[in-house]
Order: structure tokens, then C-alpha cells, then sequence
């Protein structure tokens, strides 16, 4: 009895010591008396411009995707080819690389984790009903000999029954953005209509699996790239709205890998009609994204480029 009444007194006051709320002192709610954080914390609008902005190569024109790995800044386009590039911080290709066996149906993302380098080929904006979305994996051991083997990893979405056609960039099953993080992979998705994202989770390791849900969350534009640090376990994902209005969406303090549990910051970036499609940093407050060229004459002609912004005053803590 004694100790069942030792048990609840521990209980109570554990639960008496917790206190939920906004812990982020950057938000305009922060409560200095929370200890546990809810995901409630509130931001002040903001819009930053670029550090500097660079133009890419010709043969970049359609960049899809942006990952920092062995002082380059790699990048892919989404149909043109099945290079594999690796360019400095101002946007210069310094390596090339071929690796035989690759092909490309519309890559959209590229990712890694310690061993490997992983290339989402899901694009699926043009009927929304592709049978064959995948993502290969490529040992980064022989990556820069253009010798790595290609293994995959297949995948449907598990709320996705029917394939029947739809109308181009009317798809809630179209994926530019994914992490790769311990043993799984994470999608975020683009809904075209309603501008959500859902997250999905496939293991990392080769195979043909079903992509189960995790978490939608209306993030209010489309999701087109993401990047992961592991010391902070900060997500940032690129994003742009129905207009081109680009922004960076920022994930942190969240629970396990319920990534939208925690901080939830946008932030705009003064750079309009920009088709933004990848993202990746160096040292986890200075990100570099790309966009690649959109025309939309007479209105817009926007080559491709690559940014640097500065984060580190939305990151302090």
C-alpha cells in the first residue's frame, strides 16, 4: 500500500512539474515558465533577401534538388539527363558524375545519410498515377568513381487506391522532398489544390514497400525540398506558393519524428516568381537554395539560380 502510494505521489508530481507551452523565445507567445513544448509558438511575419544570388550553368536549367557533401554542393536536374553534379559556393560545376545503369524518369530529390547518396525518382505531377515511383540508393564509397551499385527502393502510397489519371498539377501523390533519417525515409508531399503536405515513411534499406502515412499538415504552399541537419535536427523545406512567392519552412523542437509536434517557422524570401527547388547548408545557418528557370512570357523570365541566405538569427536558440 505504501508503495502504491509512493507511486502516485512520483506520478503527481512529475505531472505537477511539467508545464506545456510555447519554449521558443524568438516567438511572440513565449512562455518562460513552459518546460514542455506543444508546438504552439506564434512568429512574427518575415521576408529576408538572399546574401547574394549567382546564375547556374546551361545545364542546370532544370535543378531539381540541392545536397551539401564533400565540400559540393551536388545537384540533379529532373528529366534532362542522369548527371550527377557537384558545384562550390558560387554555383561553379567542379565534378561531373556518370555512374552507368542510371536512368531518369523525372528525379525530383537528393538525399543521404553516412553511407549513401539517395535519388528520389517520383515526380508525378503530369497524371498523378505513376505505378513505378522509387528511389535509388548509391554507396557513397564508390559515388565519385561512377562505379556505385544501384540499389532500390520501390514504394505506392497507401492511400492512394486508385490510378486512375488526372489532370496535370491536380495530384495529392506528387513528391519533390525527402529525409533520410535512422532507419527510414520521410516524404513530404505536394497537394496542388489545398497546399498541404503530407509526410510519408518507406525503410531506407532496398525493397518494395507500402508508404504509410504519418501527418498532414497545411503548410500553405508546395513543397519542393528539404534538408535535415543532425546536430540540431532542424528540417528546413522549400516551398512556394500558387503565385511563385518562394519561402523556407522551418521544423525544430519537435517530438521523435513527429516533425510538425514542434516550432513551425516560415519564412518568405524577397525573391519573386522563383520556382525554388532545393535546398542544403554547410554548418546549419547558412542555406543555399536553387531555383530552376521559369518563363511565363510576357510576365516573367527567371533563370536558374542559386541563393545563400543567412538563418542565423531565427536560430539562435
Amino acid at each position: 500500500m505504501r508503495f502504491t502510494f509512493f507511486i502516485f505521489l512520483v506520478c503527481v508530481t512529475c505531472s505537477w512539474s511539467q508545464i506545456s507551452g510555447c519554449t521558443d523565445p524568438l516567438s511572440k507567445n513565449y512562455n518562460p515558465k513552459a518546460t514542455v513544448n506543444d508546438g504552439s509558438c506564434r512568429y512574427k511575419r518575415t521576408k529576408i533577401k538572399p546574401e547574394f544570388s549567382v546564375e547556374l550553368s546551361d545545364s542546370l536549367v532544370e535543378n531539381s534538388s540541392l545536397l551539401y557533401f564533400d565540400s559540393l554542393f551536388w545537384t540533379i536536374n529532373d528529366d534532362a539527363d542522369t548527371n550527377i553534379y557537384g558545384m562550390d559556393e558560387n554555383g561553379v560545376i567542379k565534378r561531373k558524375i556518370v555512374i552507368d545503369g542510371l536512368k531518369n524518369k523525372e528525379w525530383e530529390e537528393i538525399s543521404q545519410d553516412q553511407d549513401y547518396i539517395y535519388l528520389g525518382d517520383f515526380g508525378n505531377n503530369i497524371s498523378g498515377n505513376r505505378n513505378d515511383l522509387k528511389i535509388l540508393r548509391l554507396s557513397k564509397n564508390e559515388f565519385e568513381t561512377g562505379a556505385a551499385k544501384i540499389d532500390t527502393i520501390t514504394f505506392n502510397y497507401e492511400d492512394q487506391l486508385l490510378l486512375s489519371p488526372e489532370q496535370p498539377n491536380k495530384t495529392n501523390f506528387d513528391c519533390e522532398a525527402f529525409i533520410v533519417l535512422e532507419d527510414s525515409i520521410y516524404l513530404f508531399t505536394k497537394h496542388y489544390k489545398d497546399l498541404q503536405t503530407t509526410v510519408y515513411t518507406v525503410p531506407k534499406v532496398p525493397g518494395t514497400y507500402i508508404a504509410k502515412a504519418v501527418k498532414t499538415y497545411n503548410i500553405k504552399g508546395l513543397v519542393t525540398g528539404a534538408t535535415y541537419n543532425s546536430q540540431t535536427k532542424l528540417i528546413a523545406l522549400t516551398a512556394y506558393s500558387k503565385l511563385l512567392q518562394p519561402f523556407v519552412f522551418l521544423l525544430y523542437d519537435y517530438r521523435d519524428v513527429h516533425f510538425f509536434s514542434g516550432n513551425k517557422r516560415k519564412v518568405k524570401l524577397k525573391l519573386p516568381f522563383h520556382q525554388v527547388e532545393g535546398i542544403a547548408t554547410p554548418n546549419g545557418f547558412s542555406y543555399y537554395i536553387t531555383n530552376e528557370k521559369t518563363v511565363r512570357k510576357p510576365l516573367f523570365n527567371t533563370p536558374q539560380q542559386m541563393h545563400r541566405i543567412d538563418l542565423t538569427q531565427y536560430l539562435a536558440n
